[in-house]
């Protein structure tokens, strides 16, 4: 079959739903005790925890269980109402950031995934910001 190339897997197909869920886990288990970001989610985080994982999941390649669940993301809607300045966008992404090297996943791997929180969380922001 020359000439045809397979695609390059998606992040999904690499890493694994696990993957996904235990980096939700670990980022709001960094989130529970953050001073700045605290305050801006309910005290229950399992609904958070949940709604995040399926995102990723489907964002990166896997099924596509959160449209089914709470469907099109609209992610500068679902989080406008939060005025996330810079201080709340950075103190997110270091957590984030943490998660993701905690894995200590193909440094493309990593990028992929950071390179997407990265401007996700810029992209968020109320307020301009200074990445």
């Amino acid at each position: 079959m020359q000439g045809r190339r397979r695609a390059r897997a998606s992040l999904y197909e690499r890493l694994g739903e696990d993957f996904f869920v235990g980096l939700v886990e670990r980022f709001y288990d960094g989130v529970e005790g953050d001073p700045v970001l605290r305050p801006l989610y309910p005290a229950d985080l399992t609904a958070s925890r949940r709604h995040l994982a399926l995102f990723l999941v489907q964002y990166f390649g896997g099924p596509a269980s959160y449209n089914a669940l709470r469907g099109h993301p609209r992610l500068r809607m679902r989080h406008f109402r939060f005025g996330i300045g810079p201080a709340e966008r950075d103190a997110w992404l270091r957590h984030m950031t943490e998660a993701v090297r905690s894995y200590g996943r193909e440094p493309a791997d990593e990028e992929e995934l950071l390179s997407y929180f990265s401007s996700t969380a810029a992209m968020l922001t109320s307020s301009p910001t200074t990445t």
